[in-house]
């Protein structure tokens, strides 16, 4: 009898690869979205396969699902700028009381569960890179905290399951990542270029372009998750690719990439925005013998083809409704 995980958010850019990853490895997958930002396109391929069952429901309501439970993994929640600023509440109720409503799902079914953290937890960091031991340097109050203070609330509810309970759990904190199915308008800065670039747009970059992310492409993150959530690490571990970038050589690298003549422009800084960000992933190594295997090189390629081909559906189906 094959197992069965819920996984929420499945309609997301993490959730539906996550959804296809245990698929293929065999397990009975439910699926759970909102769809406030999640797209059903992403996993419309999933819905003729009978190890495929899709609940449209919001985890901040009460949770019920049917029948045994092995593994639950809770990826709900708005991840870019442009939706947790959009939507504040929902955004801290789904890390929130949608946490407390799945965490009590896999006390019920005996199931262990992961929660989708992230590298915001370090707010803007004065410890560089950042190890789990760095408690981060985040600012309650700010436009950000709606979704750094859910992401850090997340961890510490969990934990205290953990701990009460003996719930079996794990924590993932994931820096930032990228690939197909991304949206291209989800302000996130590897869309928004591409975004630009497609547009004939110049580049936008917020600040003076020399603080740093560190990208990673998404199936070696869906592989860190997978190990992680095999292992027997109940406490936080990073998941993310270590080669850091500053936003100025990234934005010449998406300009070579896309073969465009765009100018790169500045704006202001936004408040709480972090100035570096560099996993430490010395535990997942150690713990998990991880760590990424696709160059930023490789990754961008992938999903520059993507969203090109995304984006000229988009054009087709525009000409299309106005011929029509």
């Amino acid at each position: 009898m094959s197992k069965r995980i819920l996984i929420t958010g499945a309609a997301g850019f993490l959730g539906s690869h996550l959804c296809d990853r245990f698929i293929a490895e065999g397990y009975h997958v439910v699926g759970m979205d909102n769809l406030i930002t999640g797209d059903l396109k992403n996993i419309e391929h999933l819905f003729p396969l009978e190890k495929f069952e899709f609940y449209n429901h919001d985890v901040s309501n009460y949770v019920h699902v049917s029948g045994n439970l092995d593994y639950i993994l809770h990826f709900a929640s708005p991840a870019s700028p442009i939706d947790y600023l959009k939507i504040p509440i929902q955004t801290l109720k789904v890390g929130s009381l949608g946490t407390h409503n799945l965490l009590g799902l896999a006390k019920e079914k005996k199931a262990r569960f992961l929660i989708a953290s992230t590298s915001e937890v370090y707010g803007d960091p004065t410890v560089h890179p950042q190890p789990e031991e760095y408690w981060g340097n985040v600012n309650p109050v700010g436009p950000r905290s709606v979704y750094d203070e859910a992401k850090r609330f997340q961890e510490a509810i969990t934990m205290a399951y953990h701990r009460f309970h003996g719930l079996e759990t794990r924590i993932v904190r994931i820096f930032n990542t990228y690939g197909p199915r991304m949206r291209l308008n989800d302000g996130r800065v590897l869309p928004a270029f591409i975004g630009q670039a497609l547009r004939g747009e110049n580049l936008t970059i917020f600040g003076d372009g020399s603080q740093t992310r560190a990208f990673c492409y998404v199936g070696d993150l869906v592989e860190g998750i997978y190990r992680l959530l095999m292992s027997d690490y109940a406490y936080p571990v990073n998941i993310g690719n270590p080669n850091e970038i500053t936003m100025n050589d990234f934005a010449q690298e998406i300009i070579k990439l896309t073969g465009t003549s765009q100018k790169i422009v500045y704006h202001p800084l936004p408040q709480d925005d972090p100035k570096q960000r560099q996993p430490d992933i010395t535990k997942a190594k150690a713990l998990l013998n991880w760590e990424p295997r696709i160059s930023r090189r490789e990754g961008l390629k992938i999903t520059y083809d993507y969203f090109k081909k995304f984006n000229n559906e988009q054009l087709e189906a525009t000409k299309f409704n106005k011929e029509f």
